[in-house]
């Protein structure tokens, strides 16, 4: 996917390339500019070439075609240590044998910053993660979370423009995880620092980005920021990577504008929006989101199609009531609604009708 060149690009990726081989490409054509200030997340399975993008951003690794800029420089040849860029990694890499303030002077050290103002950019760094007091231990005496704000601290502590992060809150539990990921989108925002973060978590991506970049083979397959990725993913590997997702197959009978009516294999017809498609005749899968589905008949809106479906499993889960459905042949068919005093508990093995908005629902790509 090209993006348009852009005078105020900040960190610019040039039609780049990688191979390891000389055969196969892990990168493949990749165009990406982000403005300053701008947290992108690269999210993607397992050796979608996010990783690889990172690393050849940060200059461990090197471009097998295209060119990198930052600020405008093209910085293909230049060592990682003269990038002036942050990094933070999942396993924090910080020294053992050093205090956490020595940890944090290292970078001040390798840039030849003099002795006071080394010690003042300490103070200020470990402020800011709120781990002032912990200068005088090592790393080994701290909890992973405050480690990972440690490595956090040494990463901002030489005031880089650009941070790049490499899963870092992978080995963190679940509620450290989700505090953490505040911490750090608000501490991106508050000093103004260009983000490029990668995991594979979708709630991440969604939760701490400006804009997400979803990838897979090695291209960006789509770049939005989170609610427009989430509500209209442009291909069906989004709509299916992105959040739980239903999928019913289909073939399309007719296309006017941005109408498309589907029939679907149970040979109902239904009216969806052509995302992915282009051929009358063309076989579709279409997207409907679980919570845009509806069983309670005086809450289905005006204009909502609706289909028969059976029962097969109601879970109670706090929050939401998660129903799964036989629908038109498919027996994975979610449907997600909130808890609320009205909301019918159903038993397996019942019929109902279910519906939602034509709008709600895309006709993808088979």
């Amino acid at each position: 996917m090209a993006e348009p060149r852009s005078n105020d690009a900040f960190v610019e990726f040039e039609r780049v390339q990688k191979s390891y081989d000389g055969e196969t490409l892990v990168v493949k054509d990749l165009n990406l500019s982000l403005p300053k200030g701008e947290f992108l997340t690269m999210l993607g399975p397992s050796g979608s070439g996010k990783t690889t993008c990172l690393m050849m951003l940060a200059g461990f690794e090197t471009a097998t075609h295209g060119e990198i800029r930052l600020d405008g420089k093209e910085i293909n040849n230049i060592p990682p240590h003269k990038r002036g860029i942050g990094m933070v990694f999942q396993n924090y890499a910080l020294f053992p044998h050093m205090t956490i303030a020595e940890n944090l002077s290292f970078p001040l050290e390798v840039r030849k910053i003099g002795k006071s103002d080394r010690e003042a950019k300490v103070k200020r760094a470990l402020d800011m993660v709120e781990m002032g007091a912990f200068g005088g231990r090592r790393p080994a005496q701290l909890s992973g979370g405050q480690q990972q704000r440690i490595a956090l601290a040494r990463a901002l502590v030489f005031e880089p423009e650009l941070v790049l992060m490499d899963e870092p809150l992978g080995a963190l539990d679940k509620q450290l995880r989700e505090k953490m990921q505040f911490e750090i989108t608000n501490l991106a925002h508050s000093l103004g620092i260009t983000t490029v973060y990668v995991t594979h978590d979708q709630t991440e991506a969604l939760t701490m980005s400006d804009r997400v970049a979803v990838f897979d083979d090695g291209r960006i397959q789509q770049i939005a920021p989170p609610d427009q990725l989430y509500e209209e993913p442009d291909n069906s590997f989004v709509a299916q990577f992105i959040g739980e997702n239903n999928t019913l197959m289909g073939t399309l009978k007719e296309i006017k504008g941005d109408q498309a009516l589907v029939e679907l294999d149970d040979g109902e017809v239904i009216d969806c929006k052509p995302v992915n498609v282009s051929q009358v005749g063309e076989r579709t899968r279409v997207s409907i989101r679980p919570e845009r589905v509806e069983f309670n008949k005086d809450r289905l809106q005006q204009g909502a199609h609706t289909l028969k479906a059976e029962v097969l499993e109601f879970i109670y889960m706090g929050d939401i009531f998660r129903t799964r459905l036989r629908v038109a042949g498919n027996d994975e068919f979610i449907v997600k609604t909130r808890n609320a005093p009205d909301q019918v508990r159903l038993e397996p093995g019942t019929q109902i009708d279910i519906g939602w908005l034509p709008q709600d629902c895309r006709a993808l790509e088979a």
